[in-house]
Formats: C-alpha cells, sequence, structure tokens
C-alpha cells in the first residue's frame, strides 16, 4: 500500500467552510429595532435580543453616521465668532439628568 500526503477531495492545508462555519452575518441575520425582538437566521433558530441592547446597538449606528449639516455648522460658527453665541449651562445640566432619567437600567 502507497501513503502519500494528498487529502481527499482539497488541497493539504486548505480548510473547507461548510454551513457551520458561517457568521452570523452570512446566514442571513437581520436587524430588529422593535423593543424585545426576535431575530430569526435563516436556518431556523431564534435569538431574543433585549430592549436595552437594541438601544446600545442604536446610540452605536447614530454616532457612527457621516452625516454634518453644514448650514448648521457654519450659524454657530458666525455666532461663536461674533461672540453672540451664549450657553445657558442650567438648562444644559437639567437636560442630561432628564435624559439619564430615561435611560432604563
Amino acid at each position: 500500500m502507497k501513503v502519500s500526503h494528498k487529502s481527499v477531495g482539497g488541497t493539504p492545508g486548505q480548510l473547507e467552510t461548510g454551513k457551520a462555519g458561517k457568521s452570523e452575518s452570512a446566514r442571513g441575520l437581520k436587524h430588529n429595532t422593535k423593543p424585545g425582538a426576535n431575530i430569526a437566521p435563516k436556518d431556523g433558530s431564534k435569538v431574543d435580543v433585549s430592549e436595552r441592547a437594541q438601544m446600545m446597538q442604536k446610540a452605536k449606528d447614530i454616532a457612527s453616521a457621516q452625516t454634518v449639516d453644514e448650514a448648521k455648522v457654519a450659524r454657530f460658527q458666525k455666532l461663536i465668532d461674533e461672540g453672540n453665541y451664549h450657553v445657558d449651562s442650567e438648562k444644559i445640566a437639567d437636560k442630561l439628568v432628564e435624559d439619564h432619567m430615561l435611560i432604563p437600567d
């Protein structure tokens, strides 16, 4: 009997990727923004995503968005340059506390 280093059905050292090796995105997971949503990949399994996890994903998406309102930036830059832009720190503090209170534990 002769022994060789060739593998059956492929080249040596090459990995075969099957269905089990696919990532979640390759299997077709879809993001759903409804609270407590179920995400169902094509293979029939089911994943429950908490409302908090969905909020965190939404925050990441918003933070990574590359949209800039040039007109708004120019308007504020002009106000700052002219010394006409004033910040009401009390309103900002109130808004920060109000927003923080809306975040679930």
